[in-house]
């Protein structure tokens, strides 16, 4: 049997996190298998699905590399099939046109609560419509006897009791499908033979296997991933920050760190942190995910995506650094300092965790003249250090190399020149090149700098 996935998100807002993992979990589970991964955008709530949060998905998945083998389905345009199998349910007699009033259907449920048991509607046995073209929904004929079993591939064996299953509606008084009818529908036209999704469905692999059952269709294997909870063990909400996997894009992490990170999100496997995807692909399984929700851990991610930040590319980071340091920092580089930025991407890249990050670690780069000095590199510009600056400014003046090794014994011998150790040099010479702002060792930051430009700033302060 060859393995389909997919991953079938409501349009209604941002691609969450979750969600996203979700979808790499369908992914993994397809590739490593040879198999397929699907998407399916479940659009049937017309009031509040919109085509922003439809390109917010795909956006999501694209920037992830999760992509599907075919093109997306949109539910709400399979509505005449999900029509078309309701019909053939009554003609089977294992669905049926169900004529209460809404009062009737409060009234119906709540002696069925007093009694114990699931709604029945007086209809599943035949009972005649009230009148001719009486407004009705199509319910499914539930079972009354024996159990519902989902063999859970994370959760374990689920058993319900069928007495305990409602006669669900699979079509409104509309003629619009359900999504308990129309998930069905769709997963067993589209091949799916494993459902992984997030187990607050849990409870709807009991009502969805009866329709399976109804119709005689094979019932995919059921695989419910645990939800994801902020660091504090709370369902994950507005209050603990980025939700949306766009918003740690925005953050400055990678794809590929995201990835590994959400890979290991509730999946293990031995001790092993850094996973390449080819690696997760052949490694993932459904036996090894935990039944525990996860927590979201940013000292993690951000140790991860460190990671992979020194493995880029550098000509990579300098267009990402750049675009989120237009965008978010308001950058405008001239052309001597976007080549200072890309010259600088190989040594700043060790020293950052993200994106913004390395924006920050970069600014020091593309400051304007006169530099505007923090309080703490005002306090060591003193008389006496700026005099010493001047004399250091000569000196660095007439070097004929501009090399960081080159302008290390430089420095190095300048201190032993005025007798004094570094202690007394570094600081004013870090705030006359900086301001304050973050920088790399002193011999590194003159080199970035280049010349003419570290000249000029230290004699701006001296």
């Amino acid at each position: 049997m060859s393995v389909v996935t997919r991953f079938a998100p409501s349009p209604t807002g941002f691609l969450h996190i979750g969600g996203a993992r979700t979808a790499l979990f369908n992914w993994l589970y397809a590739r490593g298998r040879g198999g397929k991964f699907l998407l399916r955008i479940e659009d049937t709530d017309r009031a509040r699905s919109t085509d922003a949060a439809i390109d917010a998905i795909i956006d999501g998945m694209s920037w992830l590399g999760l992509t599907a083998d075919e093109p997306p389905i949109f539910q709400f345009a399979r509505a005449p099939r999900h029509q078309a199998v309701a019909a053939e349910m009554i003609a089977r007699g294992t669905a049926f046109r169900c004529y209460l009033t809404p009062d009737e259907v409060e009234a119906e449920r709540a002696a069925a609560q007093n009694e114990g048991r699931a709604f029945r509607s007086p209809y599943r046995d035949g009972k005649p419509a009230p009148f001719a073209d009486a407004p009705h929904v199509v319910r499914l004929r539930a079972p009354d006897t024996g159990e519902i079993v989902n063999e859970d591939l994370v959760q374990g064996a689920v058993r319900v009791a069928a007495r305990d299953v409602d006669d669900l509606v699979l079509l409104r008084a509309d003629g619009t499908p359900t999504y308990m009818h129309a998930v069905v529908v769709d997963d067993h036209d589209m091949g799916v033979t494993h459902v992984i999704r997030g187990d607050d469905h849990l409870t709807n692999a009991a009502r969805q296997i009866p329709i399976y059952q109804a119709m005689g269709w094979a019932i995919p294997a059921f695989a419910h991933v645990p939800m994801i909870h902020g660091p504090d063990g709370a369902k994950l909400s507005k209050r603990h920050g980025a939700q949306a996997i766009q918003d740690f894009r925005d953050m400055g992490y990678l794809p590929e760190a995201m990835r590994n990170y959400l890979i290991r999100l509730g999946w293990s496997h031995g001790d092993d942190e850094i996973i390449s995807m080819d690696d997760a692909a052949r490694w993932f399984d459904l036996a090894h995910v935990g039944k525990s929700p996860s927590r979201l851990d940013f000292a993690k991610l951000a140790f991860v995506n460190a990671h992979y930040m020194k493995a880029a590319e550098d000509g990579r980071l300098y267009d990402l650094v750049r675009a989120f340091g237009d965008a978010q920092r308001g950058w405008t580089l001239s052309d001597e300092e976007a080549a200072r930025v890309r010259a600088a991407m190989p040594i700043l890249k060790t020293r950052a965790k993200t994106i913004a990050e390395l924006a920050d670690q970069a600014a020091f780069l593309i400051v304007r003249r006169p530099l505007a000095l923090d309080d703490k590199a005002k306090s060591v510009l003193k008389d006496e250090t700026i005099e010493r600056l001047r004399r250091l400014h000569a000196r660095l003046a007439a070097a004929s190399a501009w090399t960081e090794p080159d302008l290390a014994a430089l420095v190095k011998a300048f201190a032993a020149d005025e007798g004094v150790g570094m202690g007394q040099i570094g600081p004013a010479l870090r705030a006359a090149l900086t301001g304050g702002a973050p920088a790399p060792d002193l011999p590194q930051t003159l080199a970035l700098l280049g010349k003419s430009e570290a000249l000029g700033r230290i004699a701006d302060v001296t």
